[in-house]
């Protein structure tokens, strides 16, 4: 198994308006972005677990021509109130680096 910080070419979380987050996982090429993508182990539900939000409220791309996965959540708190402590929401990735991706099935000749 190898982890999402090592396939991944960029992790990074960012404001998607006040009120949501999202994330994009981007990969150098489209074979390793196949692969993650294939595997699965990035899912609404793994998401949701990650971040502590309802599966409804989670939003998940695949876009090929990037070699990315991009993800939606709401924020746990609107961007700028008193309670927020990341107001870029830029640190909101660190859970993600260190999931599992399984490796690809060996090829038998």
């Amino acid at each position: 198994m190898a982890l999402l910080r090592d396939l991944a070419k960029l992790i990074r979380t960012k404001n998607a308006g006040p009120f949501q987050l999202t994330t994009d996982i981007m990969f150098a090429d489209a074979a390793t972005y196949r692969h993650v993508a294939d595997s699965g182990v990035l899912s609404v539900a793994l998401m949701a677990r990650t971040f502590k939000v309802p599966e409804t409220s989670v939003r998940l791309f695949h876009y090929d021509p990037a070699n990315a996965i991009k993800v939606t959540i709401p924020r746990p708190v609107t961007s700028g109130n008193p309670e927020d402590t990341d107001l870029f929401g830029g640190q909101q990735f660190a859970p993600l680096v260190n999931i599992e991706v399984p490796d690809l099935p060996s090829t038998q000749s």
